[in-house]
């Protein structure tokens, strides 16, 4: 089974590997959401994602560049 919204961390680590420039702190959640539909392993239902999923994972994103 592939990743799913609530599998934040390990989305934080294949948003890292695929965009190591990215600014995360200043990213919208439009180019978050967008990029993590486009890991290749993610298989959730887009419209499961929310305000409070988006903003875990960029905290996790955060954590992961640490």
């Amino acid at each position: 089974m592939g990743l799913r919204w609530t599998d934040v961390n390990e989305i934080a680590i294949e948003l890292e590997d695929a965009h190591p420039d990215a600014d995360v702190v200043n990213l919208r959640f439009t180019d978050l959401w967008k990029w993590v539909r486009q890991i290749p392993e993610f298989d959730d239902d887009p419209e499961r994602s929310n305000e409070k999923i988006l903003e875990a994972i960029q905290m996790a994103w955060l954590d992961e560049r640490e």
